[in-house]
């Protein structure tokens, strides 16, 4: 029998000035602390995109639409009690002033500079893909 697959979708937002929203994990979750690209797990009968589209309107208050999301990359990583399946979306594209709706800090970060903000090892690996790309 294999490990739990855990699906969460991500995605970059991307600002007019090409730098990419982090969110940190507030106090309490796993990993509090660590800077992550906003999303959430899917829930049943829900597509990633889907999936943005909620949690990044119950997280960062806008809304954003289906086609303004575009697949980048995934991320596969294992971590101990499961196994990490995350797409991870680039969204250009917003309705709404971006703002802090779980009390959780928010950083634009420029590309080059998102190894200086620690994360959890599965969002690490898509920052080359986001360095190439802006």
């Amino acid at each position: 029998m294999g490990v739990a697959l855990v699906t969460v979708a991500a995605c970059a937002l991307v600002d007019a000035d090409g730098r990419v929203l982090l969110a940190q994990r507030p106090e309490g979750k796993p990993m509090a602390g660590l800077w992550e690209f906003p999303g959430g797990k899917l829930e049943a009968g829900e597509t990633p995109e889907e999936t943005l589209i909620r949690e990044l309107n119950e997280e960062l208050g806008i809304t954003v639409r289906q086609a303004c999301l575009a697949p980048l990359t995934f991320a596969s990583h294992a971590y101990e009690r499961f196994h990490l399946l995350m797409p991870l979306y680039i969204c250009r594209r917003w309705e709404g002033i971006v703002q802090p709706m779980e009390g959780q800090a928010l950083k634009w970060a420029e590309p080059k500079r998102l190894r200086d903000y620690p994360m959890p090892p599965a969002d690490e690996p898509l920052i080359p893909m986001l360095i190439d790309l802006l």
